[in-house]
């Protein structure tokens, strides 16, 4: 098994460092999330950097640090800025220049954000940035963004472990040997085992689907109300 995956990054765009990964994975993920502020300024985009959940590694970073990474991927017109405000914004183009669809850039984000995950993980944690009907879905595009030349993304399989992680290549080479091992949370006695992340990963579902239930409901008691229909709570 070939547990290094070598990419030589398309003519103009160089491998890329990891706070510039975690700068974009930033970008997309606060235009799914906060599109009102978005595009983002340099502080929101810092905050987003520095973020404690939903981050590995957990980054400290500053303003300084941030400005210097933007201008780098803004020669790479991976970073754009815009023009229509007072206070410079900055948007991300990695559809574009990847030449990759958006479900892809969702998986990348992730990636960027969180590191190593499964495709059950990536599909639990992507929900907010994309909505991936099933797994098989979202192997679908992983498997692309693996044939695409150069790859962007490995599949890395560890003896032991019941599912692959996938890993992007943006920032180079990847090696089994360079991963922390999976946190297993399992109980001894032969039954199924979750790791920690996928345990994460599906609080993460429940509360996107309990949600959803909630703004369901709200939206049957508005339509209930102007009809003159009354819904029992119970």
């Amino acid at each position: 098994m070939n547990t290094t995956a070598e990419s030589t990054p398309r003519p103009g765009l160089r491998e890329l460092t990891p706070l510039e990964a975690r700068v974009l994975g930033v970008l997309v993920e606060k235009q799914h999330t906060v599109p009102d502020t978005y595009p983002l300024s340099l502080n929101s985009l810092t905050a987003g950097c520095n973020q404690k959940t939903a981050r590995s590694p957990v980054m400290t970073v500053t303003d300084n640090e941030v400005m210097t990474t933007i201008d780098a991927l803004k020669r790479l017109s991976l970073v754009i800025e815009g023009s229509s405000s007072r206070v410079p914004r900055y948007e991300h183009n990695v559809n574009r220049v990847l030449g990759v669809p958006s479900q892809s850039v969702a998986l990348l984000a992730t990636l960027f954000l969180r590191g190593p995950q499964t495709a059950a993980e990536l599909r639990a944690n992507s929900a907010r940035l994309h909505s991936f009907a099933d797994i098989s879905s979202v192997e679908s595009f992983l498997d692309e963004l693996a044939d695409n030349e150069p790859a962007r993304v490995i599949k890395l399989s560890r003896p032991g472990e019941r599912e692959s992680r996938w890993m992007h290549l943006l920032c180079g080479p990847v090696s089994l040997s360079d991963l922390p091992a999976r946190e297993s949370s399992g109980a001894s006695g032969g039954g199924e085992s979750f790791s920690l992340s996928e345990f994460e990963a599906l609080k993460s579902e429940q509360k996107r689907l309990a949600h959803e239930v909630e703004q369901l409901r709200a939206i049957v008691q508005k339509m209930a109300g102007e009809l003159g229909i009354s819904i029992d709570e119970a």
